[in-house]
């Protein structure tokens, strides 16, 4: 049996279970309930102690911050499809609901990102589904 870190642990099973790092980034901001709130996760503390454990989920959850922020937003688009397969949510109502639960989305340590990025990330990404949402037939056929 191969031992894990915390981190490795976190990465490698609890998000590999997550689809698109949207899905990934709500999911940890979600352990933590509110901003500046410790993260619960009783499976990992069971493991590798309360304070590893925190510190990993910590971890993750600025690296995953830093990621959407890195990604071009044509993949984030993809992604935003992606992080919603699972449920019957559309991509403008998932977009919206990210914004609106954006104060727990950002990391306590932001990792020299800043949340006026990410803000302007989201409201990209909403603009993009708002607008695929009201082409037409002829508006989606790319011109050559």
């Amino acid at each position: 049996m191969t031992l894990k870190s915390a981190i490795e642990d976190v990465i490698g099973t609890t998000l590999g279970a997550v689809s698109g790092v949207l899905g990934k980034l709500e999911y940890l901001s979600r352990l933590r309930r509110a901003r500046g709130n410790p993260y619960t996760h009783w499976g990992l503390g069971r493991a590798y102690g309360e304070a590893a454990a925190q510190e990993a989920l910590a971890e993750a959850h600025r690296l995953l911050f830093l990621r959407v922020l890195q990604t071009p937003l044509k993949e984030l688009r993809n992604d935003v499809i992606i992080s919603i397969e699972d449920s019957r949510t559309k991509p403008e109502q998932y977009l919206e609901n990210l914004r609106g639960d954006m104060p727990i989305l950002l990391p306590q340590d932001l990792g020299g990102g800043s949340a006026r990025h990410f803000s302007s990330v989201l409201h990209a990404l909403l603009s993009l589904a708002s607008h695929q949402r009201t082409r037409t037939p002829e508006d989606a056929t790319p011109p050559i």
